[in-house]
């Protein structure tokens, strides 16, 4: 990275779509005293890819043994509003944001649970760093770019990209790197889409810390998951997502058995008949039923295949999955539900998180201003 003498981030710095991490392994372990911090966006029901590539491992990872560690989990709200919502959804979004992040197994009594805009340093220290961070950094961010739909390659000096470019979407990256660095987080799980921004973050760090003279910012380190990408069930070449108007492109956490196996009996396959393998290429809806054995079961896509020897047609390999699906969610779905009947309660444990986590983000704000010469 090169920085220039009043510490902004030079033009030339290039920016990887898939970033250096640390891919978490079914026995996930932290070092001792390191603080782990993750956020999900509120933008529609949790669903099956939301589960295995953020919840079930932000519970394993709050479950392994790491004396001193802290665990930061919520809901990323700011971050939910760089595109058009509607106020009700998102009120109701974040109930249930909360309620699946809950009924995953995450334990409000040991982890700070809470939602990111109740903590006003957020946007103080967002807007810090934004200060030192150039436009050449963010238009290299890929996200932005998906969301606009434009191509990879185009820029945001386009007169026409610019017009039509919101500057909280493009900016997103700058308040990612302040939610995680406000609290001097140490190790952040994310899905292989976040390392980019991840990446960005840490070099953000770096920035701070030359032009203040300090170490201040820990570089965080990305965790991230195993699972790979869970794609639409009726148009596996698309990622299956919350936001999507077409419930029946995805499966949810709150799901009836019996709507599960309805949607996965409608999954797209294809007409190769025998013997079942992976091939994302030629065989998408297969390979994408093979992925979601994968991440439910834990084992790699190799061993997965060998597993699934005995299968003999698609029907089979669909009710394969419909099994794993309800047995894996059974007991978060009652759970949820049981959450969502009491929203008194939800209050609660995001006003203890609250607390907490205002705790340390007041106190490190201090900090910083003192460095930067705003106290």
């Amino acid at each position: 990275m090169k920085i220039d003498r009043k510490g902004c981030v030079l033009l030339a710095r290039q920016y990887s779509q898939r970033a250096k991490s640390v891919s978490i392994q079914s026995s996930i372990q932290v070092p001792p005293n390191s603080r782990v911090f993750s956020l999900v966006q509120p933008t529609g029901k949790i669903h099956l890819g939301n589960y295995l590539g953020a919840l079930r491992n932000w519970k394993e990872i709050s479950n392994s043994d790491s004396p001193g560690t802290e665990f930061i989990f919520g809901t990323a709200d700011l971050h939910s509003i760089t595109i058009p919502y509607d106020p009700k959804e998102l009120k109701q979004f974040r109930y249930e944001a909360i309620a699946g992040i809950l009924s995953s197994g995450i334990d409000a009594s040991k982890c700070t649970v809470y939602h990111q805009s109740s903590v006003p340093e957020h946007c103080e220290l967002n807007w810090i760093l934004t200060c030192l961070t150039s436009i050449g950094a963010l238009n290299r961010m890929t996200q932005w770019k998906l969301k606009t739909k434009i191509e990879q390659n185009d820029s945001i000096f386009d007169d026409e990209i610019m017009g039509k470019t919101k500057a909280g979407l493009l900016c997103y990256p700058i308040l990612q790197a302040a939610d995680i660095l406000l609290y001097k987080s140490t190790h952040v799980p994310v899905g292989d889409d976040q390392s980019q921004p991840l990446e960005l973050c840490r070099d953000i760090a770096n920035t701070f810390n030359n032009r203040f003279q300090s170490g201040f910012f820990p570089l965080p380190q990305t965790l991230l998951t195993p699972a790979k990408k869970i794609l639409a069930l009726r148009n596996p070449v698309k990622k299956m997502s919350k936001s999507d108007k077409d419930q029946s492109l995805s499966l949810y956490m709150t799901e009836s058995p019996e709507s599960i196996a309805k949607k996965i009996r409608k999954a797209q396959t294809d007409s190769i008949q025998g013997k079942i393998y992976f091939d994302p290429e030629n065989r998408p809806g297969v390979s994408n039923l093979i992925n979601i054995i994968s991440g439910l079961t834990q084992k790699s896509i190799d061993d997965t295949v060998t597993d699934l020897e005995w299968i003999q047609d698609h029907k089979q390999l669909k009710d394969h999955v419909t099994d794993l699906i309800v047995e894996e969610f059974s007991e978060s779905r009652h759970t949820f539900n049981q959450l969502m009947g009491d929203l008194a309660h939800i209050d609660r444990i995001c006003q203890q998180g609250t607390e907490k986590a205002r705790a340390i983000a007041s106190q490190n704000i201090r900090d910083i201003k003192k460095l930067t010469g705003l106290d």
